[in-house]
């Protein structure tokens, strides 16, 4: 379970995330859209501990993330939208890093775990390589098999589907759907409208910070009064959203 209770950023008067509430129950996957500049990743940047709110609080699985931010992080898979990873280790060497930042049993039953997760994402016959010969999507599929080591029971994800060919793409999507049924919460933020379709419950669309439609991709057609793709219920409120803002500063 995900909450977000009153969650603002503020960058010298700009607010960049504005008083955000979301409760994200157990075994959703839970889609984050929104225009360039919306605040989705300064969102995800603070659920994911690497940016602290300037008010409100982050709970994960009812651990709240400011006070107790190491007991927090243990439960969560982080995947940012670029894959940061210490290029000069091969990917063995960089999942037994991982593996023991997250506690997890040296030797056997960890590397199993590597292994697996390797042959998931098609990295064995790579697995003793370094990370710098990697491409871009390799390094991507590094990244998730690296958040997925210690069996997260939340998954924070940005972007997944950046630098990944199309059979890359469906096994992460039936990945999150099987970890989903498993009981893991998933909150992905994604450009891909049809990713979202596809794959979320519930989606919530952010504008200038602030959260304006939340429900499923049924519930967003009605309030929208668009009888089509996800692509034209966002556009449609998304467009909304602009002409009313448009219209609040414009002077009588």
């Amino acid at each position: 379970m995900i909450r977000l209770i009153d969650l603002t950023k503020m960058y010298r008067g700009f607010t960049a995330v504005d008083h955000i509430d979301l409760e994200i129950p157990k075994g959703v996957v839970f889609g984050f859209l929104g225009p360039n500049g919306a605040g989705k990743t300064t969102t995800i940047s603070m659920m994911a501990g690497i940016l602290k709110p300037t008010h409100g609080r982050i709970e994960l699985n009812g651990i709240d993330l400011a006070e107790k931010p190491s007991e927090a992080k243990m439960r969560v898979g982080f995947i940012p939208d670029r894959p940061f990873i210490y290029e000069k280790l091969t990917a063995m060497e960089f999942l037994r890093f991982m593996g023991g930042l997250y506690r997890l049993n040296n030797g056997v039953p960890a590397d199993e775990r590597a292994l697996e997760l390797l042959e998931l994402f098609g990295l064995t016959d790579w697995r003793d390589e370094l990370i710098e010969s990697y491409s871009h999507g390799m390094k991507q599929r590094l990244v998730m098999c690296s958040a997925l080591l210690h069996r997260p029971e939340i998954l924070i994800v940005d972007e997944p589907m950046v630098g990944l060919d199309p059979k890359a793409a469906r096994i992460v999507k039936n990945l999150f759907r099987e970890e989903a049924s498993s009981g893991t919460t998933l909150f992905m933020s994604t450009h891909s409208l049809e990713v979202a379709q596809e794959v979320c419950d519930e989606i919530a669309i952010i504008q200038d910070g602030r959260i304006i439609a939340r429900g499923t991709p049924g519930d967003l057609r009605t309030r929208s009064g668009v009888d089509g793709s996800l692509e034209a219920v966002f556009l449609k409120l998304t467009q909304e959203r602009m002409s009313i803002h448009e219209r609040s500063r414009t002077p009588a």
